[in-house]
């Protein structure tokens, strides 16, 4: 049992993911994910036994998108927050360089998948602690890109 804010909580989770860009004429355009819920995120899901946090991030991403991406550790950005009562969800995220656009939306969790540049993206985006996490990737992004 870990306690958070005096609260005793019971479960934690830990989920994955990447933002994922694509350059397209230089400019990098961010994946966004619209939820079943109604709320815009960047792809993450839960690891499974044996999975390295980066493997997890491409599985996820592969199987929310149909997007085979290539995941930079460099990069590596950690939220957390409280999914229920009771359980805290611990998300660590780095950044995916997708190889096309073309992607295929996994129904079951997805209502739509949007390609946006950083600003656009940065208003989609529901919750601020995932935006904070695009801000620092794009700060990331914009100094490996610049030295490539």
């Amino acid at each position: 049992m870990v306690n958070i804010n005096d609260k005793t909580v019971l479960r934690q989770e830990k989920s994955c993911g990447a933002v994922v860009y694509y350059l397209q004429r230089g400019k990098r355009l961010y994946l966004l994910e619209e939820m079943r819920t109604g709320h815009f995120a960047m792809p993450k899901g839960h690891m499974e036994p044996g999975e390295t946090e980066a493997e997890t991030a491409e599985r996820e991403i592969l199987e929310e998108t149909g997007l085979r991406v290539r995941v930079d550790t460099g990069f590596r950005a950690e939220t957390e927050y409280a999914p229920r009562a009771g359980t805290v969800k611990q998300v660590v995220y780095f950044t995916a360089r997708a190889g096309s656009m073309s992607t295929t939306v996994q129904l079951r969790e997805l209502r739509s998948i949007c390609w946006l540049p950083y600003k656009a993206a940065l208003q989609k985006i529901s919750y601020e602690n995932d935006r904070e996490v695009l801000r620092a990737a794009e700060q990331y992004l914009k100094e490996v890109l610049k030295n490539s």
